[in-house]
């Protein structure tokens, strides 16, 4: 059995915090997201080869993390786009990796940037008992969310009708990016994209699947996040620490009063401030301030200011006056 984390998106909805790193190695508590991905992969005995499915624009970072990892079973497999606008889609980008890599064995495709408290050995346990395209469902209980999901109809636990990003959801069980894929089904994503279907979304191609075949679904309670905005990146962060605070040894933080959801990491200096719901990266400065909601990029500065659900680049200097 082979392998994909997606790890191919830019995150521009995160920028500048992702302008110049993946998604994936933000940190959540004391580990990041891609992290628990490859340590599932890597005690799998059935994987033999996990292959990280990146841009050439962050091929390079991949690299040297891959490099300096413990983990034994990614390669890396870099699609040749440097910038959003260029992107093949996640179903392009995984036809193009399974004809690159000539991969002809089952497939667990993952995204890289979903935090998932469920052991990706027992989705494939429920993928190999089933041998059929799988996904993973979760349900988000929250109609108006679900309208940014694709959503599924189950029948047991057999899905019997997809609707993608509906403006009018009829339920909020939701497939979350990680699938499974039989070796003799991997040539239909030729014959999907061939046939002129949607190259975006994963969800299209597994409601094309599911209209020539069984399809079926791994529905797990627990906690799942996408990180894709500010908002649901701090999420998990709140997952990961269990609402509370963590400060990385060799941080400052002095006559501060730290809330909930607060990592303040290692070289960053806290003086003087408030600081709640927010990251501070390392080597990060924040004194005489109030920060909520945010996320402080490596080396920033920020002097007496009142900042609320703001994303500040790196070595960005901030003080009082500013307009902030």
């Amino acid at each position: 059995m082979k392998a994909v984390v997606l790890a191919g998106g830019y995150a521009t909805r995160l920028w500048p915090i992702t302008e110049h790193r993946p998604k994936m190695f933000l940190p959540v508590g004391e580990n990041t997201v891609i992290d628990e991905i490859f340590e599932d992969l890597e005690a799998d005995e059935r994987v033999d080869e996990v292959f990280v499915s990146t841009n050439e624009r962050f091929a390079d970072t991949f690299a040297d993390y891959l490099d300096d990892s413990p983990f034994e079973k990614p390669t890396l497999s870099v699609e040749e786009t440097v910038a959003e606008d260029e992107k093949f889609g996640v179903v392009g980008a995984l036809e193009q990796l399974v004809e690159r890599e000539g991969v002809d064995d089952d497939l667990i495709v993952v995204a890289g940037d979903n935090m998932i408290s469920f052991d990706l050995a027992d989705f494939a346990d429920f993928f190999e008992d089933k041998g059929t395209p799988t996904l993973a469902a979760y349900d988000v209980d929250d109609r108006e969310r679900a309208k940014s999901y694709g959503l599924v109809q189950l029948d047991g636990d057999e899905v019997v009708d997809f609707q993608e990003k509906p403006d009018d959801p009829q339920s909020t069980l939701v497939s979350i990016a990680c699938y499974a894929f039989p070796a003799e089904t991997l040539p239909d994503l030729t014959t999907y994209l061939e046939d002129g279907e949607n190259p975006d979304e994963p969800g299209w191609f597994l409601q094309w699947l599911q209209q020539r075949g069984a399809v079926h679904a791994y529905t797990f309670d627990g906690a799942w996040f996408d990180i894709g905005t500010a908002d649901s990146y701090l999420d998990a962060v709140e997952y990961a620490l269990d609402g509370g605070t963590l400060v990385d040894d060799d941080a400052t933080v002095e006559g501060s009063d730290l809330g909930d959801v607060v990592h303040v990491m290692a070289g960053a200096s806290v003086s003087d401030s408030t600081l709640d719901r927010a990251v501070v990266f390392p080597d990060a400065t924040i004194a005489d301030s109030e920060v909520r909601n945010s996320v402080i990029d490596t080396g920033a500065t920020l002097t007496g200011v009142d900042l609320s659900g703001a994303l500040i680049g790196s070595y960005t200097s901030i003080t009082e006056g500013d307009g902030f």
